[in-house]
């Protein structure tokens, strides 16, 4: 029997339930676009802008010996938005052999004082950068490029195919938004975080010829989207995709590396995504079976191995561990005591951020008054690109009819994420608050598990369990993100490109498997047969499961403890805000990823924040997600 298993057992009993390329050709203009764009241009008459101070370009370290058979953009091919005063184009192909034409595309959205421009008279302009020209602060040289990654629940992101409302504040920010499509979880992971390091690469191969600093991209989404943001800045330059990225025909011999990660709620480190779901928020699960419940204890168990075997530290430098408790499992040690800070903090700056009397019915529809638990949410941003929805989503879609079903429905109509499995309860907190020690006692209304100093503005927490059973319960089932039946989004993500789901977490096979072994449960035998099968499968390419899973797990290439430890190009500079009521993943996971990256040489800054009363959303303390975003930029930029 396991350890992992046995360790189930033993603390049930005590605790309880708690294509080939070419040198490019193509490094030079043609003959003929040389020809339109020697000759001075006048483009249109530009907005004013802010008079900022320029920041310098800055470099990292990456490739420069491009290699492929596409073509240099066509620079007689843009197209002008006069209201925002921004040159744009469409329908570029980022890679030589597509494996799916309708995606791989990419448009660039350039603010117009970066370019000169002369009009062919055809709705056209043939432009070449603008030296001299300003905007918000930048010139072509030094002005930052965002890449969006709104692909909630690893879906799809459509390509553009016309000029885009949603990229008006950032270009009127005087950034340059590189909006690329790409294929989603019905083509088997690694086909998203591909296509995007693709688009990257190949505006790396225009960048002589197109406005932006290269070496200051920044890439940003949340949930699915948040987690390929992650990857996209913790996997930059690695060899694993290399295979995947020939495949498409990606430009070679240019970097793919991002300088700056935005990531809302990022759903990601997959691999102990069951483990961390059944440790953090196993304890407010209800009507569990004897099967279910010993599989839920032995993850939660099992999360306990994987943090002491990986040496995460403290912003001091302390290693984390986790501890055997007499009640719940592993809720003890530096591990947990961090985890217990972090939700006290978590208050503390809501209190500090809130304007009392507070009235939670004028909060944003995203849980903002902490209303019910499991976190609502919502995807919104302003505009910006559009997903593509999976092809699982119909045949997944929730049943109507019982509590919450509007909530739900909504989830998952962004995502195509089940949330229909959890079986829990909790607190919903309503109402005005005149001061905050009315809001802290509403929520020590069934029972006192919160000390409040209003002098001091410090709360003190009971236990992670008494908050995660009022206000962040489960709303997933057993195996959180590798079900049982493999029927979750991110089954699909680790399928093999047919849309149909496929097991990938090794410990939870292993879990199965032991149950399965030592019992007559014809159902659970079966279950522990799919698991085996899946797990010994392999893509297109050769490449078991395992291989794709370390590809998409930031952790991997962040922990001295894995192999993949600084064997990729990393970020400088990271933020991550997570809703912490979300019941959409443990608040282990973006807390792992800060520690990971903040212990990491390199990274200069990790700017990281959990939102009280915030669900699975765009969170953040105060302000808007976007204009928060873009402040964060220009400061990475100074």
């Amino acid at each position: 029997m396991s350890s992992v298993l046995l360790a189930c057992m033993m603390l049930a009993c005590a605790c309880g339930a708690g294509g080939s390329s070419q040198t490019a050709a193509a490094e030079t203009e043609t003959e003929s676009q040389k020809e339109e764009t020697a000759a001075e241009t006048t483009a249109p008459a530009e907005e004013e802008t802010t008079a900022e101070a320029m920041p310098e370009s800055k470099e990292v370290d990456q490739k420069e010996s491009a290699e492929t058979s596409l073509p240099k953009i066509d620079m007689t091919a843009w197209q002008y938005n006069e209201e925002n005063d921004v040159y744009w184009q469409t329908g570029i192909r980022y890679c030589e052999t597509p494996a799916d034409e309708s995606y791989e595309t990419l448009g660039l959205f350039i603010p117009g004082a970066y370019m000169k421009a002369e009009d062919n008279g055809d709705g056209t302009y043939t432009c070449t950068i603008d030296t001299e020209g300003e905007a918000a602060g930048y010139t072509a040289a030094t002005a930052p490029v965002v890449i969006p990654v709104e692909t909630p629940g690893y879906s799809a992101m459509s390509a553009p195919d016309g000029y885009q409302d949603g990229t008006a504040d950032y270009t009127a920010a005087g950034f340059v938004y590189l909006y690329a499509g790409c294929r989603g979880r019905d083509q088997g992971a690694p086909a998203g975080v591909t296509d995007l390091k693709a688009a990257i690469r190949y505006y790396r191969y225009n960048k002589d010829l197109l406005p932006g600093d290269a070496d200051s991209i920044y890439s940003f989404g949340m949930s699915g989207g948040g987690a390929q943001s992650a990857l996209l800045g913790a996997t930059g330059d690695s060899e694993l995709y290399t295979p995947y990225l020939e495949m498409i025909g990606a430009v070679s011999g240019v970097s793919d590396a991002v300088r700056g990660s935005m990531c809302w709620c990022p759903i990601t480190n997959l691999d102990t995504a069951d483990a961390a779901y059944e440790w953090n928020l196993g304890a407010s699960r209800e009507g569990l079976n004897d099967r279910e419940q010993k599989i839920s204890d032995a993850l939660a168990a099992s999360y306990a191995d994987y943090i002491n075997s990986i040496g995460l530290t403290d912003e001091q430098g302390t290693v984390l561990t986790l501890e055997a408790s007499e009640d719940g499992i592993f809720q003890a040690g530096s591990y947990y005591d961090y985890i217990k800070e972090v939700i006290e903090t978590s208050l503390e700056h809501f209190l500090e951020d809130t304007e009392f009397p507070y009235d939670t019915s004028a909060s944003s529809s995203d849980g903002g008054g902490m209303g019910g638990p499991g976190g609502a949410g919502g995807f919104g941003g302003k505009g910006g690109p559009g997903r593509e929805k999976p092809a699982d989503m119909d045949e997944k879609a929730p049943a109507e009819g019982g509590a919450g079903d509007t909530e739900e429905a909504a989830q998952f109509a962004a995502d195509g994420i089940g949330r229909s499995g959890g079986s829990s309860s909790g607190m919903t907190v309503s109402g005005v608050f005149e001061t905050p020690q009315d809001y802290v006692d509403a929520l020590n209304a069934e029972g006192e598990w919160i000390s409040y100093d209003a002098a001091s503005n410090t709360v003190s927490i009971t236990s992670v369990e008494d908050f995660v059973t009022r206000l962040k319960t489960v709303s997933k089932s057993i195996g959180a993100f590798d079900q049982l039946d493999a029927g979750q989004g991110e089954n699909t993500l680790f399928g093999y490109g047919d849309g149909s789901g496929a097991h990938f977490d090794s410990t939870l096979a292993e879990i199965v498997s032991e149950l399965a072994a030592i019992s007559n449960d014809a159902e659970l035998q079966k279950t522990a047969a799919s698991y085996e099968e899946d797990m010994d499968r392999t893509d297109a390419i050769g490449s078991p499961v395992d291989y794709r899973l370390k590809m998409y797990t930031p952790m991997y290439y962040l922990i001295s403890s894995e192999d993949g430890y600084q064997s990729s190009n990393v970020a400088e500079f990271w933020r991550i805000r997570t809703g912490i009521s979300q019941g959409d993943t443990a608040l282990s996971t973006e807390v792992n990823l800060a520690l990971a990256l903040e212990a990491y040489d390199g990274v200069e800054s990790v700017d990281f924040e959990t939102v009280w009363g915030k669900g699975h959303t765009k969170a953040e303390r105060t302000g808007s997600p976007d204009e928060n975003f873009i402040a964060w930029v220009n400061s990475c930029q100074k």
